[in-house]
């Protein structure tokens, strides 16, 4: 299988870590790809040329990561279901990841427009993404369970809140949150989020 990332690409990292938390990555090739370059291969495999974009086993080029995660959790051969396969704790686990992605969706927004040039900027949508993001990061403290067992939920939070200090260390999302600053910090001691923080 192939799976082309960005290392800096949360979306990725999210792959990355549910291949090796699920006994995959040894099966998988990741190939670094610039999306912004129209990476040829990347291309082939995901005409928006984003990342990640998976090359499943059977040619199957599989694009958006959530969907990637629940391929590689279903496929997975080691380890425990990530995402329940029915019933309220699929659901409870797909809020979380929801708002994880939320606030992810809003960072990258951000980011991209501060890449604009200065007078094309908007300050008051970069505001209005701000203060999304702050809500989402309330919302998940709220939510996350008190023993915060590992799927796709906690992993998306986790993710979210490190490449937020990655790419907003103006953001201060730790404040007010001793939830995800906890999560945070046990998720990243694990083999898994070590070897894909971004870079």
């Amino acid at each position: 299988m192939k799976l082309y990332i960005s290392t800096a690409s949360p979306y990725a990292r999210l792959c990355r870590i549910v291949a090796r938390e699920r006994g995959l990555a040894d099966g998988i090739e990741e190939i670094v790809a610039d999306p912004y370059a129209d990476d040829s291969g990347l291309m082939a495999s995901n005409p928006l040329v984003q990342v990640p974009a998976l090359i499943a086993g059977d040619g199957l080029p599989l694009t958006d990561s959530p969907v990637i995660c629940e391929w590689l959790d279903a496929h997975g051969t080691t380890g425990p279901r990530l995402l329940p396969a029915e019933g309220p704790e699929r659901w409870r686990v797909r809020r979380l990841q929801t708002l994880a992605h939320g606030a992810l969706e809003m960072g990258v927004k951000r980011v991209l427009e501060r890449r604009r040039p200065e007078s094309e900027q908007s300050p008051s949508w970069i505001e209005r993404w701000t203060r999304n993001m702050h809500r989402s990061f309330d919302a998940l403290e709220h939510t996350l369970p008190d023993d915060a067992a590992l799927d796709l939920g906690v992993i998306a939070t986790a993710v979210a809140t490190t490449w937020t200090g990655f790419r907003h260390p103006d953001m201060d999302w730790r404040t007010g949150h001793p939830r995800l600053v906890a999560l945070t910090e046990r998720l990243e001691a694990r083999p898994s989020f070590r070897e894909t923080r971004p870079a």
